[in-house]
Parts: structure tokens; C-alpha cells; sequence
């Protein structure tokens, strides 16, 4: 890794690999993603024509997320981050953070499925061994098959360890029940990596006992989907009746799923960060344009203070949230476990998104609420981004308490 990066001091320098990436990431957009969002046309722009009357996406879509999903693989970029043994380039937490701002400061659909995301493969899969390697690791890195993490349920989201999906030893079988909701990409993966409860917290604590399975489509049933405004038909119940796995389906070590979680859990909040900071920037420049451009009262709007104010804010606090998200990045590099900061750029981040999505909105006044334009759908999705990997409330009780406060 670059010295910029690692060395002592602050440098907020690209090295040259980081810049050949985002360059190259930038290009592979404008020849893979760009032509398919082009052909596809309103299928994108249009929920209706998108969707299934049910929300499930429309065959359209998932097939050209497929497509983008697999030609960004054999670029190398699809899941560079992961560790070089399984297949990635170990790129740094910066370098991830860098190229996820990047792909959302393009504002061009469908580019999430350059980048692994939720259905992509993460760190936890890392540890498949023996046929997991062959069945389900390798197949995630080559974008062939996806992938969900259950772990949120009806009745627990914040509160994980207390989830109510058992699993049993029965001879060389585990026996799994229990109903996980909010799943994203639920009703389109090809496995599941469902996150079960295997001993009790009384015997062994509150974050101990919780084991991950490595479940098939054909072996759970799709309960309702989830259709949240902003993710229609990306979430799903996962229904799990009685449902019998062999043994060697346990991703990892028996009991200590939570805590390999908890691992990873602060770079899926530096993803977040980069993805509300790029959206974000995307929507200032939408919005300067728009006012250098619109003119009301004889002068171009951006003259008036209540509009340039709402761009000057969005720019500081964009600004912080980026520096933050930087920052968390290295210290991921540098072996810290960045729990305070992982919340911070996290609730930074999305809460700067979220008031700079909806002054975007108010800028752009009756344009801003038209369904043809993205604005209200970054609305959606800068709500989604306050509450998943850690609500806004639990980013704040987790810096307070990592603060001092008792």
C-alpha cells in the first residue's frame, strides 16, 4: 500500500493505482453500464415498468444487473476488496471507499451492480472452506450467483442477538425456523447466509451461540416482500419451516456468527458513507447548474440567499461527512476496529445526503417532485441509508458511549 496511505501525517493524496481504478471504473461505466441503461430506457425511469405488479423486479432489470454484475467480475472490479487468496485484490479500505464515491457521484443507473453490494460477496464469505469454496465462494467473486445476509427478523433489527430463528443438531443435519424480513436481495438470490441462533444467551452470553448457515433458494420460502419506498422489490421475508441443511453448511465456526459479523461491520458503514457522499455530490451539481441556469424575478435564483445558502450547507457538510468517511477508511487499513468513527461518518454521511436530497427537492421546486426526474427517488434512498447498518439513533448511542458516556 502507498505511503500516503499508511505513513505517518495527513494525506489525503490518490496514489497512482487509486486514480488507474477510478479512471478505469469511470470508463467501464460509460462502455458496459451506459448502453444498457440506454437500451432499457423507461423499464429504469418508470417504477411501473420496472416492477411486477407484486414490486419484484421486472425480468429486464435483473437481467441486465446479471450482465453488469459479470463484466465488472472479469474486470476485476466487482469484488476487488476481498482478499487475494479467494479470488480479489485485497484493494484497501480507502481504495473501496474511493471507488464506491466514485461509481454514485456518476448518478447512472444500475451502477450498484458494479460494485459488490448487499447480493455481492463479503468479508464473511471469505471464510467458506472444503465445497463452499466451489458451490457458493467462487461463484459469488465471478458474479455468477448472488447472495443475501439474513440476519434482521419481524420481531428484532437493532437488537440481533435476541433473534428468535433456532437451529438444531439433528445427526449430521441442522433443523432451522424462523422468519427473517427486511433481506435485501431476498427473492433473487441463489444462497442465503441466515444467521441462527444455536445455544442460549444464558450460557453463553448475549453475543455468543449464533451460528451462519449457508441456506439454498429451493430450501426457504419467500414470504412477502418488503417493498420500502426507494428499494421496491429488493427486500423479502425469508421463511424457514423445519428446514433441513447438512452439517457442513456452517459458514465459519459454530457460535461466533454475531461477532464475525460485528467484524465487518465498519466497512459496510464506510460503503454507506461513500454511496451518500457521492449521491450527494451528484445532487449539488445538480442543483448548481439549476440555479446558474433558472431564472426568476429577472435574475438567475442562485442570486438569492435562500438558494445559495442551501448549496453553500450541502457543500460544508458534505465536505465533513467525506473527510470522515476518509479517515474511518485508513484507520480500517490500519487494523482499528473504528467503532466511534465508523458511527460517525455513518450518521454524518447520510444525514447530510438526506438534507441535501430534500433541499435538491425544493430547489428545483415543481421539477424537483416530478417522477421523471431522480430527485425524489435520492429522497427515498437517503431515508433507507438512516436506517439500515445501524439506525441513526443507534450511530449516536454508539458514539456517545464509546465517548464516555455511561
Amino acid at each position: 500500500m502507498n505511503t500516503s496511505e499508511t505513513g505517518a501525517g495527513v494525506s489525503f493524496e490518490q496514489t497512482e493505482e487509486q486514480e488507474l481504478i477510478l479512471d478505469s471504473l469511470v470508463e467501464f461505466v460509460e462502455q458496459e453500464v451506459e448502453p444498457v441503461v440506454e437500451e432499457l430506457g423507461e423499464t429504469l425511469s418508470n417504477p411501473r415498468l420496472g416492477h411486477d405488479p407484486d414490486g419484484r423486479l421486472s425480468d429486464e432489470v435483473l437481467e441486465a444487473e446479471a450482465q453488469i454484475r459479470k463484466a465488472s467480475a472479469e474486470a476485476g472490479f466487482y469484488a476487488m476488496n476481498m482478499p487475494a487468496e479467494v479470488g480479489g485484490d485485497n484493494v484497501s479500505a480507502v481504495t473501496w471507499y474511493l471507488a464506491k464515491k466514485q461509481l454514485a457521484e456518476l448518478g447512472v443507473p444500475l451502477t450498484s451492480a458494479v460494485l459488490a453490494g448487499p447480493g455481492g460477496p463479503k468479508p464473511l464469505l471469505a471464510q467458506a472452506e472444503g465445497d463452499q469454496i466451489d458451490r457458493y465462494l467462487e461463484p459469488a467473486m465471478a458474479g455468477e450467483k448472488t447472495t443475501a445476509f439474513a440476519q434482521t427478523e419481524p420481531g428484532v433489527g437493532s437488537d440481533s442477538p435476541n433473534m428468535a430463528t433456532r437451529a438444531e443438531r439433528d445427526g449430521d443435519e441442522w433443523v432451522l425456523n424462523g422468519t427473517k424480513q427486511w433481506i435485501t436481495n431476498a427473492p433473487y438470490a441463489d444462497f442465503v447466509q441466515v444467521f441462527a441462533r444455536t445455544s442460549p444467551q444464558d450460557e453463553v452470553g448475549r453475543y455468543g451461540g449464533v451460528t451462519c448457515f449457508i441456506v439454498e433458494a429451493d430450501e426457504y420460502e419467500i414470504g412477502s416482500l418488503n417493498n420500502a419506498v426507494g428499494a421496491v422489490g429488493r427486500q423479502a421475508e425469508v421463511e424457514l419451516d423445519d428446514v433441513r441443511i447438512p452439517a457442513d453448511r456452517v459458514l465459519g465456526e459454530e457460535g461466533t456468527a454475531f461477532y464475525d459479523a460485528m467484524d465487518f461491520l465498519g466497512l459496510g458503514r464506510v460503503e454507506i458513507a461513500a454511496e451518500s457522499v457521492g449521491r450527494t455530490n451528484w445532487l449539488l451539481e445538480k442543483a448548481t447548474a439549476f440555479a446558474n441556469d433558472r431564472e426568476a424575478f429577472g435574475r438567475t435564483i442562485g442570486n438569492f440567499q435562500g438558494i445559495s445558502h442551501k448549496i453553500a450547507r450541502g457543500r460544508a457538510n458534505v465536505f465533513a461527512a467525506d473527510a470522515a468517511g476518509l479517515r474511518c477508511a485508513w484507520q480500517l487499513d490500519q487494523g482499528e476496529a473504528a467503532i466511534a468513527e465508523s458511527s460517525i461518518c455513518k450518521w454524518l454521511a447520510t444525514n447530510t445526503f438526506w438534507e441535501v436530497a430534500d433541499d435538491v427537492v425544493q430547489i428545483h421546486g415543481s421539477d424537483g417532485l416530478a417522477e421523471e426526474n431522480p430527485f425524489m427517488d435520492n429522497i427515498h434512498r437517503a431515508r433507507i441509508m438512516r436506517i439500515v447498518e445501524g439506525t441513526d439513533e443507534i450511530q449516536l448511542n454508539t458514539i456517545a458511549k464509546q465517548y464516555g458516556v455511561e
